[in-house]
């Protein structure tokens, strides 16, 4: 329910429009139980053949009656509605703002297809809470009392049939049927997830099932969770057709009571029975308002669980908070400091670093070396904050990374990932991400100095640089960090898929670029590392030695025996 009250705080954004929701929703629903009223009491005054101008005086008191209702109705839809849709504005916008500090590693902890569930279908799951759960009960709880008063002046014993078959028909029959709807709505909403997550993977893997040959096994898991969704629907929708008809069977009972105790009442003089149709009426009219009841259960658990789905994603966002921004110099190389630092991936039990200590002084250059799945990568990722170490302390510049938000440090840092994201436009957008008020002559440079220079700024780039081969997209993601211009470089693998001769070429430039800036660079070749003022060795999460390259080499240890098998292969 907390998650719920989220949603109820956002909802209240919005008080006057469900303010005017509220008044129109009963307006529309007393003018509508008016109308019938006055209709039951013009039939029974009708056949007592009244006056022409009494008659008159009911036909316009009916027509009154018909237009408020339509009026109401007509704001009431239209305030809920507007309503409605500002409070989903103001979820998506206040979701967003918790999932943005954790975008960076938020694909290691859900599948892309169950998270576009969460956003996009639970989100719209969520609109049916204002109007199917939040101000029905309030209108319908108003109409009743204020009928229930007016009946009270002809017949008090009517006047308790009403109030009983308020409780039961708006609030004990939905609270029965509340706990079966719990359970179903469960099964579809994970049903709803597993589809998106199977119908994602099998359009990113499409390529790769059919070069595997595998295209119609996946087809048909597609297929079952497909099936098992419609049917998890259907049962859904069964439940909520029953509800409904156990709601309207109550109500026809609680008229038929009405009529029956009326007559009696009638039989006994106890009732004038001019007011029998009157009240007869009223009673078929005023459960209409309890309709909506009838669906509520199935809609509170279906906004209850899209809300725990939802926020389910960003709930650690509260103890990831930001301390307060600390900003690091603007020009000048930064210090990068590490002390007995472990870290596990979530849902794992192997340490992907293991008390690891080093220190990078500012302006130095260091490489960090070693197989894979010894943990160089994840040192870059708690250096970016986009992991949180479990124990030890990061330092940059003397200060805690704890203290410095997240963007100031990637503002500071001039990054290339093993795998960059290149956006669907022309090379120039994509080189523009860099920094604001680039030249044309800066970003042609850049190019050139990794060898691009055969394209031009106008070239299109396909969604993920689907155009752009492996290399391409490395030279890219380094021109675009040479052109940012900041003073920590961090470098995983950069190179990886280019040449060696186009590497050496792009290495020049680069460190000419960062002489006086700090270089972390992870590499698994072991050539070109002459230069480097330190070489970190780390194996299975642990820092195997470090040194210069010459020092390494005396040693004849690890880092030794790798360049060993390194010239063993490319000889």
């Amino acid at each position: 329910m907390r998650d719920l009250a989220e949603i109820i705080k956002l909802t209240m954004a919005e008080k006057k429009d469900i303010f005017y929701s509220i008044i129109f929703g009963f307006l529309a629903g007393i003018a509508a139980v008016g109308l019938f009223a006055s209709s039951g009491y013009l039939i029974s005054k009708a056949a007592l053949a009244p006056p022409l101008y009494a008659l008159t005086v009911l036909i316009a008191l009916l027509k009154l009656f018909g237009f408020a209702r339509a009026l109401s109705r007509y704001g009431e839809r239209y305030f809920s509605h507007r309503a409605t849709f500002s409070i989903l504005s103001h979820l998506r916008v206040s979701f967003y703002e918790k999932l943005e500090p954790l975008a960076p590693n938020i694909f290691q902890k859900y599948r892309s297809g169950d998270l576009l569930s969460r956003i996009v279908g639970d989100v719209e799951s969520l609109q049916h809470f204002f109007l199917r759960v939040y101000y029905p009960p309030v209108v319908l709880v108003i109409v009743f009392l204020s009928t229930i008063v007016f009946t009270s002046l002809y017949s008090i014993y009517v006047a308790f049939i009403l109030l009983g078959g308020l409780l039961l028909t708006g609030f004990i029959i939905p609270a029965l049927f509340a706990l079966s709807q719990r359970k179903i709505d469960s099964q579809v909403r994970e049903g709803r997830g597993k589809l998106s997550t199977d119908v994602t993977e099998f359009l990113y893997g499409f390529r790769d099932l059919k070069i595997y040959q595998k295209l119609e096994e996946k087809e048909q898991m597609l297929t079952q969770s497909s099936a098992a969704y419609i049917k998890e629907q259907e049962r859904e929708g069964v439940q909520a057709m029953f509800n409904q008809s156990m709601n309207m069977m109550a109500t026809l009972a609680i008229s038929w009571l009405v009529l029956a105790l009326g007559a009696y009442l009638v039989v006994n003089g106890q009732l004038d029975g001019l007011f029998l149709a009157m009240l007869v009426m009223i009673s078929l009219t005023v459960f209409e308002n309890a309709t909506p009841m009838a669906v509520l259960p199935s809609h509170l658990e279906d906004s209850r669980r899209a809300a725990a789905r939802l926020f389910s994603v960003v709930r650690e966002e509260s103890v990831q908070e930001e301390a307060p921004t600390l900003h690091l110099p603007e020009h000048t190389a930064l210090e990068v400091e590490m002390k007995g630092v472990s870290f596990t991936f979530p849902s794992e039990t192997r340490l992907a670093l293991n008390n690891v200590s080093i220190r990078l002084p500012a302006g130095s250059k260091t490489a960090i070396v070693g197989p894979s799945g010894s943990g160089k990568s994840t040192l870059l990722q708690l250096l970016l904050k986009i992991q949180r170490a479990n124990q030890g302390d990061i330092r940059v510049n003397h200060t805690s990374v704890d203290s410095i938000a997240q963007e100031e440090l990637w503002k500071k840092t001039n990054v290339v990932l093993q795998e960059n994201h290149f956006f669907f436009g022309t090379i120039r957008e994509n080189l523009e991400l860099a920094k604001d008020d680039l030249t044309e002559e800066e970003m042609k440079e850049a190019l050139k100095k990794v060898k691009l220079d055969s394209f031009s700024l106008s070239d299109q780039v396909f969604e993920k640089g689907a155009n752009l081969s492996g290399g391409e997209k490395q030279r890219l993601a380094i021109a675009r960090a040479m052109l940012k211009g900041a003073h920590l470089w961090l470098l995983d693998e950069p190179t990886s898929s280019v040449d060696a001769l186009t590497e050496q070429f792009i290495y020049a430039h680069l460190f000419q670029q960062a002489k006086d800036d700090t270089v972390i660079l992870v590499s698994h070749r072991l050539t070109g590392l002459e230069s480097m003022d330190q070489i970190i060795v780390m194996e299975q999460g642990t820092i195997i030695e470090s040194g210069t390259f010459y020092e390494l080499m005396e040693k004849k240890g690890y880092f030794y025996e790798l360049k060993q098998v390194e010239k063993s292969v490319l000889m």
